[in-house]
């Protein structure tokens, strides 16, 4: 039977898969990448795909689906195999007294796809966290022990591992407080959520519980049922420019280490796409989240094509409204907003 990414991908669209190849042990997904290398395969590696978006004529070649697991816990040391769901290790960690992720709460997908996107939430990064990462080295063929200040973290959504192919993730470790209570809160939404104010410390199970109910009311934890959350999450990435066009004067700015962050769902709202948009724009199969401008979602029966045709025209609206050109945050694979796919 064949596999097509439309089953693995949150967003639930893409082509077929040449050749599937799940993997439930360490060892055996560095053998097989080892495998397709020799044999100079094509080759994608993929976790939970909940930041995947691959094109209607799917991937010609091997697709790895990393789906080892595994937390161990030791005193303030965590380590978790690659494969397993990040949520479940922040639910882990506050089982175990530690404290520090719980503003992670809820992100979808597998621990591997952590540090690739520095993933970070309600004022939290889990980098700040990090150790080192484990990852194979398909160049030199052999395993490395990469630690976090030589992961190159420093502007949002950056690192060494981000569409670099060398690098196959196979662990992440942290070190994590011991403490019953959370880091000083830094998010105004979530201090608000709360009833308390910027800087206090509240019990981590507590700010646990209030990030998963922000991100359900945001559509932003996957349910099947409800076409609202079938997406990749942020589609767009924040725009970091080194001068804010004049259009844009008005929109909320963020210092940033690469220059001026701009928040690219005030950009989309502010342009004419509220939230719930696009009904009434082509086919209607694909719109904003009715709870968040920054989701693109599958409403049922999309295609990449869509969804980039979509894509490109919030984009287009933005840059006309704004002078702003935002990117895609989630990883294009033979599709893109404007060009057509291309077989690899």
């Amino acid at each position: 039977m064949t596999i097509t990414f439309a089953e693995l991908t949150t967003m639930r669209v893409g082509g077929p898969v040449d050749d599937y190849v799940p993997v439930e042990e360490t060892a055996e997904l560095i053998d097989v990448v080892r495998h397709f290398d020799a044999a100079e395969t094509p080759l994608m590696i993929i976790g939970d795909g909940s930041n995947l978006v691959v094109g209607d004529i799917g991937f010609r070649g091997a697709v790895i689906h990393v789906q080892t697991s595994g937390i161990s816990v030791s005193g303030d040391r965590v380590s978790v195999e690659a494969g397993t769901l990040w949520d479940s290790v922040v639910a882990a960690t506050i089982d175990n007294g530690l404290a520090g992720l719980e503003p992670l709460s809820g992100i979808p997908g597998s621990t591997g796809a952590t540090p690739v996107q520095n993933v970070g939430a309600y004022g939290a990064l889990m980098s700040t966290f990090l150790t080192h990462v484990r990852a194979f080295d398909r160049t030199t063929g052999t395993v490395v022990d990469i630690p976090v200040e030589d992961c190159g973290f420093g502007s949002h959504r950056k690192s060494l591992f981000k569409r670099n192919p060398r690098y196959v993730v196979l662990s992440v470790s942290f070190e994590l407080p011991r403490d019953e209570l959370s880091q000083p809160i830094s998010y105004a939404g979530l201090a608000q959520r709360l009833g308390v104010e910027l800087g206090e410390r509240v019990r981590v199970a507590e700010l646990r519980e209030a990030v998963l109910s922000l991100r359900r009311e945001r559509a932003m934890l996957l349910d099947p049922a409800d076409h609202d959350t079938w997406s990749v999450g942020s589609f767009f990435v924040n725009p970091v420019l080194d001068e804010v066009p004049q259009q844009a004067s008005e929109c909320p700015t963020y210092p940033d280490v690469a220059g001026t962050k701009l928040p690219a769902a005030w950009l989309i709202e502010n342009a004419g796409f509220p939230r719930g948009y696009g009904a009434e724009w082509g086919n209607g199969r694909v719109r904003l989240s009715g709870r968040h401008t920054l989701a693109v979602t599958n409403r049922g029966g999309a295609t990449t094509s869509d969804v980039m045709a979509f894509a490109a025209h919030i984009r287009d609206g933005v840059e006309s409204a704004f002078g702003v050109r935002l990117g895609p945050e989630c990883d294009l694979i033979n599709c893109s907003f404007d060009d057509p796919p291309t077989d690899v």
